[in-house]
């Protein structure tokens, strides 16, 4: 949930990546933090395990302050893919105000993909949260992989869920990886703003919002 500190002028908010391992969860932290305008993004912090070097959870702290004064700053974190670090996943997600859910558009990795998304659900629940609720984008990554799933295919099988339409992506190259945080952002605005007045007292607006906390430098991608 969305830590707002009014008497401080001071909103902090959480944004998970989740997915299975290896689908680019950290490749599209890292994209991000490359291709955000360098005032908006703070350090790339990396915390690893002892385990084949595996990635336990990666910070990246963006931020903005209105004109208003209201300092409102986003932390961005990843989770291990890794079954055996489930424990650890469950902790990162813990009051998490929205989440991007990394797939593989491999066609081997499909069952990896639907085992994942229901490991997010079943984590989410026992942590007193609805999935259905929580502002979610899922994003299918690797679209420049051998024999990559179509993305007609995609789109239809998750035509009736609350995450459509997709956002197809290929991490590596940049594609896709802005277009996805800002479709992310986009689903924030609103219960924030409900919570926290942001337009009548701040006057940061959904465009603003927006905006100002994904503006890419001159070669970002969308």
């Amino acid at each position: 949930m969305a830590d707002f500190r009014a008497h401080e002028r001071k909103l902090t908010l959480k944004v998970v990546f989740y997915g299975p391992a290896r689908s680019g969860k950290t490749t599209n932290l890292m994209q991000l933090h490359s291709l955000l305008r360098p005032q908006r993004r703070g350090e790339l912090m990396v915390l690893e395990t002892r385990d084949d070097r595996t990635l336990f959870f990666d910070v990246l702290p963006i931020g903005l302050r209105s004109a208003s004064g209201l300092d409102l700053r986003l932390k961005i974190y990843t989770v291990p893919g890794q079954v055996q670090h489930d424990s650890t996943r469950k902790a990162v997600l813990s009051r998490a105000d929205g989440v991007i859910f990394i797939a593989d558009s491999d066609p081997a990795q499909q069952e990896n993909n639907a085992t994942s998304f229901e490991n997010l659900a079943d984590n989410l629940q026992k942590l007193g949260m609805e999935i259905e609720r929580l502002p979610l984008v899922v994003q299918f990554n690797k679209r420049d992989c051998v024999d990559a799933v179509a993305e007609d295919e995609l789109q239809e099988r998750w035509r009736d869920t609350p995450w459509s339409p997709l956002v197809m992506a290929t991490a590596l190259q940049g594609r896709g990886v802005v277009e996805t945080f800002r479709r992310l952002l986009e689903q924030l605005y609103a219960p924030l703003d409900s919570e926290c007045g942001l337009t009548a007292n701040y006057g940061i607006t959904a465009t603003t919002f927006v905006r100002q906390l994904s503006e890419a430098g001159s070669d970002g991608h969308a």
